[in-house]
């Protein structure tokens, strides 16, 4: 079975065909008739699964992930080069309608040059993590990725992720309001500083209670005060791996309010028609 078929063979109750393609260590923790019962009871009001992503793992794997029509529920695979399922997770999805549709009065530009992949980003939480807390509901993770990989040499060294110290910019006029310069990056593959989830950090005031967070600087490369004004498209600082990072990234998001423990999220008006979610590329 490939593995745009599993939705299909998962929905008309082939339990054991899909079960038999799992990992020995799925098939250690979830017996055959545990995952019949798990699946027959999310199956319940479900016609189809909608495929939303195809990214690349690692390691030759891929994750693969499906919403049903009410975007309710969702599904998620991690399959190996031998295409057997290593991690299979069936999902409720929680929504939100009522701020989904609410979009930013400012229009934004992306904060960087060239092309990028969305790691995050999305209105359900299968395709966008952030999308369970509601101070970064909308937020959006880019990174760079070449040839299904995010870094060439040294996996350990923030200098070979291709994100690393490139332009970190304004994506819309702006005043400084809160700056943050002093966190040292953090090693990939290592530990993430969860005490400073933010690391190095810029807040932009765009007027009509709309503040951008710009998240994840390398450490002491940020070039504005607070108090600046900034144009779009003018330079920040630097991307890192500073704060809660797994490795050199940018973080994007808009708020009502510069206080990131008690703001909303907003959906994000970008100055292009096309939308994206996680696993595009956008430039």
């Amino acid at each position: 079975m490939k593995p745009k078929e599993l939705p299909d063979a998962f929905l008309n109750g082939d339990y054991e065909k899909v079960y038999s393609q799992t990992s020995k260590t799925f098939q250690d923790q979830v017996s055959l008739k545990q995952f019949r019962k798990s699946g027959e009871k999310f199956n319940k009001g479900v016609t189809t699964y909608i495929l939303q992503s195809e990214n690349p793992y690692g390691n030759g794997a891929k994750q693969y992930s499906w919403i049903d029509e009410s975007g309710s529920k969702g599904m998620m695979a991690i399959v190996g080069e031998d295409d057997n399922f290593h991690i299979l997770q069936m999902k409720p999805l929680d929504a939100y309608p009522e701020t989904d549709n609410i979009y930013t009065e400012t229009v934004f530009d992306f904060p960087f040059q060239d092309k990028w992949f969305v790691l995050w980003g999305g209105t359900n939480s299968l395709l966008n993590y952030h999308y369970e807390f509601e101070n970064q509901r909308y937020a959006y993770d880019f990174l760079i990725r070449n040839d299904y990989s995010t870094y060439e040499g040294d996996p350990t060294l923030n200098e070979s992720y291709f994100a690393f110290g490139k332009e970190y910019l304004a994506p819309a006029d702006g005043i400084v309001v809160k700056v943050e310069n002093g966190v040292e990056d953090s090693n990939p593959v290592g530990k993430m500083n969860r005490e400073q989830p933010f690391g190095n950090y810029v807040i932009l005031d765009h007027g009509n209670e709309e503040f951008s967070y710009l998240v994840h600087f390398k450490y002491q490369s940020v070039v504005v005060e607070e108090g600046d004004k900034v144009k779009k498209g003018d330079l920040l600082g630097l991307v890192g791996n500073s704060g809660n990072s797994s490795e050199p990234h940018i973080h994007f998001h808009v708020a009502d309010s510069p206080d990131p423990t008690n703001s909303k999220s907003i959906n994000i008006r970008f100055d292009r028609e096309d939308k994206f979610i996680q696993g595009d590329f956008v430039e």
